[in-house]
């Protein structure tokens, strides 16, 4: 990402090359700046709290000298000779990112908990193929990791290389098809004039507007894809683009203007440094500071780079660190992420320093003897194929390496003494009986339940009979569709999704998100064990209360989500139907944290919320059924499986405290008005929860299955507590 360009044996260094060729010291100096804040943000050095903006820096660096390299040979030969170009950008980036990438997944696999290696391992794929930001999107990764479940990757960074890459193919492309265009258009009017930059100016300055209002848009619904995506990034790259192109009106600055320019702009960047936080909502507005403080830098030096901040981006020291900015960025990261786990406690502010001057150091030697051998090599220097074949063996060796280390993963099996399987029970009430024998059954299975709750509080070694065993997981996350039942994020419709006694003069329909389709396998056997007909409409991130949606954008998400249809059609379906009980459960993290990866316009609890949950309740009983609302199951606060594989002689450690894993008033306020709308609400922490601590095992059952679902079998074997609920609310009047 930070050194975007490649050398050639004629023209010189192309990477601080301006749009008219001549070498810019003073952009080499920028790319010091840039890397500096990056790699001491990483490092929490107080003060650069916001030295992530240091990425913005280089893409804007990298428009800027890959639009004027594009521009000028499009220029002189209508075209762009693509093989040389990405053969170029092939030498320069990919031996040096694949070298970083093996040690990684060396590191990895000794250092880490398997079920974190094997997601690194993951990781390392979709970086070596450079489609990491997306799949980080995919992971539903935060960059800033606030309240993160799984621990960051040590490929987390190279998320800007996938932008970058993507960048390169994508803007040759855009800059050919403009330059036929031109020609064409020269053609039919048979003029002999200069090539006219006014065509490009349009098409990047249509490309900065769209993307920057897309990058606004998605800032406050889907933060993860403004932050990692191209489409979000490409204005800042566009910005480059519009100097480069415009270099001859920079040029025309007065020495006290461009003094004036480059300090102010040096300074925008130096303040998003200082000011902004892990919490600022970024990209969006905020990444004007940085992007226009660069644009200044640039335009400045081009009218006269050694003039202002110019010069003093030029001194050799900060030049020196620009030349390894590129390697130095592969490397801190994952320095700074292994570092802990080698020493074996977490690191203070002089060990990360530390830290970050051996990474220092492993730059200066990837330059010397990885980046500058192999780019400068005549034989490969002076080959577009060469230089194919070696970027595309590098990332080759990357993917083979980790794909051989998935398949040589251990197998994660407990350690401990296989644990006795647990089969509650729950007393049998007769039919027409008193409220109060239903109340006594429901205490009853929840007793026998916190039992064995309280007995795995403690629990160290993960029992050897774990069910599911850990190594199982996905082939168990691959049910959790229930044959369609329960919707994806994107799917319409609802199919008929019906099980049991399908004469039964009882039918029980369960509606919600997939926190609702998670409890399935209960009801599955309820359904068998009570004669019921026990319907499922289920569609995964979509609450059936239609909580109103401020957000434009979020609104606009929405309709292609189908959540508004979707509630409408299962409504409509249950008014048809008339069932006797219907069981509403819903997640209750939506939108939670200032940087969730995804923001829907509403969030669980507040009054709006408590509203749409009472008129849910009263439409559903205008249905004529009975309605139980369940409360959540805490949040275990990591992708349990993945903690469980670090911590296998300690499952404790995997487990949360109660104060962190519930969120007791807003059970308090959900329980109050469902009881005002006419319903019942069940608070289930009980069935997971000490008074202290939430386990994540009981007996030999995993209780999750990821960050948040449970597992099918600690589904099923809830079924006796879930029924005494149903049955209870069956019988309340």
């Amino acid at each position: 990402m930070l050194q975007a360009h490649s050398a050639s044996p004629i023209e010189g260094p192309l990477e601080e090359q301006a749009p008219r060729g001549e070498f810019r010291p003073d952009i080499e100096g920028l790319r010091a700046v840039a890397v500096l804040a990056v790699v001491l943000y990483h490092a929490e050095v107080p003060g650069i709290g916001g030295g992530f903006v240091g990425v913005d820096v280089f893409f804007v660096i990298s428009g800027f000298l890959i639009t004027g390299l594009l521009w000028r040979e499009a220029e002189a030969s209508s075209t762009v000779r693509l093989r040389r170009f990405y053969g170029a950008r092939a030498r320069r980036l990919l031996p040096a990112a694949a070298a970083v990438g093996v040690v990684i997944l060396i590191c990895a696999a000794v250092l880490l908990p398997l079920g974190q290696a094997s997601v690194v391992f993951t990781d390392g794929i979709a970086s070596a193929l450079y489609v990491s930001n997306y799949w980080t999107i995919l992971q539903d990764v935060s960059y800033f990791n606030v309240a993160g479940h799984l621990p960051p990757s040590p490929f987390l960074h190279y998320w800007s290389l996938g932008v970058e890459e993507q960048f390169y193919l994508v803007w040759p492309m855009l800059i050919i098809a403009t330059a036929r265009i031109v020609r064409r258009a020269r053609r039919r009017r048979k003029s002999d004039a200069p090539v006219s930059r006014r065509p490009y100016l349009l098409i990047l300055a249509l490309i900065a507007t769209g993307s920057f209002a897309l990058s606004f848009a998605a800032t406050g619904v889907v933060p993860a894809v403004a932050f990692f995506s191209l489409p979000t990034r490409a204005w800042q790259l566009a910005a480059g683009g519009l100097v480069a192109l415009t270099v001859e009106h920079w040029r025309r600055l007065r020495p006290p203007a461009v003094t004036v320019a480059g300090f102010v702009g040096l300074g925008m960047v130096l303040l998003a440094c200082a000011q902004f936080r892990t919490g600022t909502t970024y990209p969006g507005i905020a990444a004007l500071l940085p992007t226009l403080g660069t644009v200044l830098v640039i335009g400045a030096g081009c009218a006269a780079p050694t003039l202002g901040c110019g010069r003093l981006l030029g001194l050799s020291p900060i030049r020196a660190v620009g030349r390894i900015s590129y390697s130095w960025y592969l490397w801190h990261w994952p320095v700074l992420v292994f570092a802990p786990l080698i020493l074996g406690h977490p690191l203070g502010l002089t060990a990360r320093l530390a830290a970050v001057f051996l990474s220092g150091g492993l730059a200066i030697l990837t330059l010397r003897f990885i980046e500058n051998p192999l780019r400068f090599a005549a034989p490969i220097r002076n080959s577009a194929w060469r230089s194919l074949l070696l970027g595309g063996v590098a990332s080759a060796v990357v993917v083979c390496v980790s794909v051989a280390l998935l398949v040589r993963l251990p197998i994660p099996v407990g350690r401990g003494i296989a644990a006795v399987p647990l089969n509650f029970t729950a007393p049998a009430v007769p039919t027409d009986s008193p409220v109060e024998r239903y109340d006594m059954a429901v205490k009853q299975a929840f007793a026998e339940v916190q039992t064995a709750v309280a007995q795995s509080a403690d629990l160290k070694a993960v029992p050897s009979n774990l069910t599911p065993p850990l190594a199982r997981i996905a082939d168990e996350k691959a049910k959790y569709s229930f044959g369609g039942c329960s919707r994806t994020l994107f799917e319409a419709g609802q199919p008929e999704c019906a099980t049991g006694d399908a004469a039964s003069p009882t039918t029980v329909s369960i509606i919600g998100d997939s926190h609702a389709a998670m409890f399935f396998p209960a009801f599955q056997q309820l359904a068998i064990q009570r004669h019921w007909r026990v319907e499922t409409l289920a569609k995964a991130g979509c609450p059936p209360l239609d909580v109103p949606i401020t957000n434009l954008v979020s609104r606009l998400l929405e309709r292609f989500q189908h959540c508004q249809q979707w509630r409408t059609k299962i409504l409509g379906r249950l008014h048809a139907q008339h069932p006797r009980l219907v069981v509403v459960s819903v997640w209750r993290h939506y939108g939670v944290g200032a940087a969730s990866n995804w923001q829907p316009g509403f969030t669980p609890y507040d009054p709006a919320w408590l509203n749409s949950l009472t008129r849910l309740i009263q439409q559903l009983r205008d249905t004529g059924a009975k309605v139980l609302v369940l409360g959540p199951a805490p949040d275990p606060g990591s992708v349990v499986p993945v903690c469980l594989t670090g911590h296998l002689d300690d499952a404790a450690a995997c487990s949360p405290p109660r104060s962190a894993a519930v969120n007791q008033a807003g059970i308090a306020a959900e329980s109050a008005v469902t009881a005002a709308a006419g319903g019942q609400y069940a608070d289930l922490t009980d069935l997971f929860c000490t008074a202290d601590r939430c386990p994540v095992i009981v007996g030999n059952t995993l209780v999750y299955i990821d960050w948040s679902h449970l597992t099918l079998q600690y589904s099923q074997l809830l079924a006796p507590a879930i029924g005494a609920l149903a049955d209870r609310a069956l019988a309340h009047d």
